[in-house]
């Protein structure tokens, strides 16, 4: 730590947060217990450099988990970012994007080279605004060519697009939207496509579960009726619902349904997207072609907030067909889309990922996490199965191995806090799916090492054999 902070002006700041913050997915209980002896303090997170974050108590952690949400792709501390940033605010800080600016432009073209077959990009401030977004277009869309019914949205069980209500509308994961209801109509669920769990899917086949669990889609769809279904919104990579990659299959059937029944397809990218799984998308791992790619979290790796809604030229195209149509374009606007810093940091972080090779560390680094996981699960049989892509992997917690029965949630919680206690930040599934929040979660930023994921490995070890014994 740099020393900026003395004991008295911490906990002038610790108090402050304890009075005033509502900290994310929190309990604040803990915080303010009438019994002193279990209050606990709030934790300060007061400086990062490389993959390591320093609390208020100078206590060093080494973060796992990129800023505990799967952001900050390129580490802390890096000052090329801030310094670009800030010569950006100085020249020009802000202006609605109903204008353009220098960086928007300079951003867009760079990140539009990395899209094959991509070639416009919508500026927003968040994942969830970002899919709501994706969302409007294909209501906007289902009105001006199909007398507004084909207008239903398609969502997978598990996956996750965002906190607002049509954002949790489209969501996968019953205990996030818990309690928010009544939802957005018009939105769909289709099964998932989590292979370890494929037994608690009635028919579900033993073998080619890919190319059947694509085929629950179109059920879906013929249920519906295709004249009613506009786009389908689907993570490459589940995230928040048990890191789950797909089937051998899933993808190559899910482009061929949308092709027949000429759904737009969405695939949300919030998680996966600019590097996390290795290449600079998670579909493009996939053969996918989609229709429409929105991305966040790492696109700036938190050095400020950005979103951006990506389409085809065929999507924008419709929005322009009739000049004479007043309300024929896109009638929206993120009023915080019109921020230079986003798309300043954006264009930073492409280079650094490109100047470090960061994509090759990522499959790398990956791959070697992915083997010391493996090796985890021949000593501890309470991991039932490890998966993952490039530097996001998870490991599914099981009380038994041939059930599948998933690990009590309070057990899970107790290895993270472990590892907490050793200095290493983990993940875990949270608030997801009820019952089934059992998988350990894994993000380490993509300048990872081999001592970093070591260490982390190391501590996963060991909480592993004090909580399960």
């Amino acid at each position: 730590m740099d020393g900026n902070f003395n004991e008295n002006d911490i906990s002038r700041v610790v108090e402050a947060d304890r009075a005033h913050i509502w900290h994310h997915l929190s309990q604040h209980k803990q915080y303010m217990n009438d019994d002193a002896s279990k209050q606990v303090d709030p934790r300060i997170i007061v400086e990062g450099k490389g993959m390591r974050v320093w609390d208020q108590k100078g206590k060093e952690h080494l973060d796992g988990v990129s800023g505990g949400v799967w952001t900050v792709n390129v580490g802390y501390g890096r000052e090329r970012i801030a310094n670009a940033v800030r010569d950006q605010l100085i020249k020009l800080n802000y202006f609605a994007g109903s204008a353009g600016s220098i960086p928007g432009s300079n951003f867009a073209e760079k990140l539009i080279e990395k899209m094959p077959g991509m070639s416009r990009v919508y500026y927003a401030n968040s994942g969830s605004e970002a899919n709501e977004k994706g969302f409007k277009m294909v209501r906007q869309i289902a009105h001006k060519k199909y007398g507004g019914k084909k207008h239903k949205v398609l969502y997978r069980d598990r996956d996750y697009h965002g906190t607002t209500i049509s954002a949790l509308s489209a969501g996968g994961q019953d205990e996030r939207g818990a309690q928010y209801g009544p939802f957005t109509p018009g939105f769909v669920r289709v099964p998932h496509c989590m292979e370890y769990r494929a037994f608690e899917q009635e028919g579900a086949p033993q073998e080619n579960y890919g190319v059947w669990a694509a085929d629950q889609i179109e059920k879906v769809i013929l249920a519906e009726g295709p004249d009613t279904v506009g786009g389908l919104c689907l993570e490459p990579v589940t995230a928040g619902g048990g890191v789950i990659t797909p089937p051998d299959g899933y993808w190559e059937r899910v482009q061929e349904i949308c092709k027949k029944y000429d759904i737009l397809l969405h695939i949300d990218e919030v998680v996966c997207g600019v590097g996390r799984t290795g290449t600079w998308f998670g579909y493009q791992n996939y053969g996918i072609k989609p229709d429409m790619v929105t991305m966040a979290k790492g696109v700036a790796s938190g050095y400020a907030a950005i979103s951006c809604l990506v389409t085809t030229e065929a999507v924008f195209d419709m929005f322009k067909e009739d000049a004479s149509d007043h309300m024929g374009y896109f009638r929206d606007i993120s009023t915080f889309g019109g921020c230079t810093a986003g798309p300043t940091a954006g264009l930073e972080n492409l280079k650094i990922i490109e100047e470090e090779n960061l994509l090759d560390n990522t499959l790398q680094m990956g791959d070697y996490m992915l083997d010391q996981l493996h090796a985890l699960s021949e000593k501890h049989a309470v991991i039932g199965d490890v998966r993952g892509k490039g530097l996001f992997l998870g490991a599914e917690l099981v009380a038994d191995r041939n059930t599948r029965e998933a690990a009590k949630e309070s057990l899970v919680s107790a290895v993270v806090g472990d590892c907490m206690q050793q200095g290493v930040i983990i993940g875990m599934t949270n608030r997801s799916v009820p019952g089934k929040n059992n998988t350990l979660c894994f993000s380490p930023a993509l300048i990872a090492t081999k001592d970093d994921i070591d260490q982390i490995i190391n501590a996963v070890d060991g909480a592993l054999g004090r909580v399960f014994t």
